[in-house]
């Protein structure tokens, strides 16, 4: 008997680790802001759709490989569909910063993120900054 219940023990768990499993590979794509990850297919993509082109893009490389690229920082989703119109990918993309190297200014309704490796600087300079760096340079 107890055998039995070691075993049904043993299943239990191997039932509840398949679960587990399942829901982290339907967890989606992670990307960090203004890095690629290559995507690969099971099967030739003809059409790509990315929720929203702000947060990540995705560009073909060759019929099975998608190179996805976080744009901004959120959650957005990517849809590639085969020439039949039947999905290959529909994934939710989540996209973040890496956060060991890089520190957020918050300015009122602003937000600048700054890469400090090893100096802090941005990489990419909002309407904002590039409007006050003008101004401050006109007066030079």
């Amino acid at each position: 008997m107890a055998k039995l219940n070691w075993y049904l023990g043993l299943a239990a768990l191997a039932a509840s680790s398949g679960l587990a499993l399942s829901a982290a590979a339907g967890a989606g794509i992670e990307v960090t802001m203004n890095h690629a990850k290559i995507v690969k297919l099971a099967r030739a993509a003809d059409t790509i759709v990315v929720g929203n082109p702000a947060i990540a893009d995705a560009s073909v490389q060759d019929a099975t490989t998608v190179v996805l690229t976080g744009k901004g920082f959120g959650v957005t989703n990517l849809v590639i569909l085969d020439e039949t119109g039947n999905p290959i990918v529909d994934e939710q993309v989540t996209v973040t910063r890496s956060a060991a190297a890089s520190v957020r200014i918050y300015r009122r309704s602003e937000v600048q993120t700054l890469s400090c490796t090893p100096y802090c600087e941005s990489s990419y300079k909002s309407d904002a900054e590039r409007i006050s760096e003008n101004e401050m340079n006109a007066g030079q």
